[in-house]
């Protein structure tokens, strides 16, 4: 409940500071909206030359981009941390995360919030009902259910990565990152793995499992039985790197020694 109460009140006074500047976040809104429907347009002229992209559809594709971009979405409006490392390592923020009685990635993930990301959710519901009703496809009462877990899950993969990524500089603080690449890197897990060859499909699904973000999950909903068993590993991939993240960041807490160092 302290957790909880911690949350509402720092979403209160978020949206109370968002608020004062609406022309901001309206211009910021329209700056994601442009860029989700940039990566539409490419898929729309990709296809433009060919019917079929290693035996996915256009609809197809279309229906996992906006998949991909609701737990993307999620992540990007709780775990807005690529400057991790230049402003709470390099210029010794962490010190004062450090003096509060709460969990420091929880602290660090409500002062990066950008709670205006959630509308990029809304963008791939709708792409993903466009996609569906070309697609015709029908759906059950449960996959209300089995659309959250498997959104959470994804959330929780990307964030498992970053964080991992963020808990590096609790032993180096060096100002470089690996951050810009990553965010490239996880760009493929927009499309279908087996467009790619067998090294990157293994990376994308075991190593960097950017793939359980995207593809794997939307297959269940695209009846691509072949797929089933990675679209329900999916909460299970998600809940292990998470959980191997936040241990890699105590233990990296335990490492700080300070700014001052």
């Amino acid at each position: 409940m302290f957790y909880f109460s911690m949350f509402t009140q720092y979403v209160g006074q978020y949206m109370k500071t968002r608020l004062q500047y609406r022309a901001d976040m309206v211009v910021e809104l329209l700056s994601d909206m442009l860029f989700q429907v940039t990566n539409l347009v490419f898929i729309l002229v990709v296809f433009g030359h060919t019917q079929f992209l290693n035996g996915w559809n256009r609809d197809e594709i279309i229906f996992i981009y906006g998949f991909f971009l609701v737990p993307y979405a999620i992540f990007g409006a709780f775990f807005n941390i690529w400057d991790f490392n230049e402003r709470y390592i390099v210029k010794g923020e962490m010190d004062r995360i450090l003096t509060r009685p709460i969990h420091s990635l929880f602290q660090v993930v409500l002062e990066r919030m950008e709670l205006e990301s959630l509308f990029g959710a809304f963008t791939g519901i709708i792409i993903m009902a466009y996609a569906a009703i070309q697609l015709q496809l029908t759906f059950q009462w449960y996959d209300v259910l089995l659309f959250i877990v498997f959104v959470i899950s994804g959330a929780l993969v990307y964030a498992g990565i970053f964080v991992s990524l963020a808990s590096i500089g609790f032993w180096s603080d060096a100002r470089t990152s690996l951050m810009p690449m990553m965010y490239n890197i996880g760009n493929y897990g927009r499309y279908p793995v087996d467009i790619y060859n067998s090294v990157i499909r293994f990376v994308l699904t075991w190593i960097l499992p950017f793939a359980f973000v995207g593809v794997y999950p939307a297959a269940f909903f695209l009846e691509k039985e072949e797929w089933y068993v990675y679209s329900f590993l999916t909460p299970v991939i998600g809940i292990v790197f998470f959980t191997i993240s936040v241990l890699l960041w105590n233990a990296g807490v335990k490492k700080y020694r300070g700014a001052g160092n």
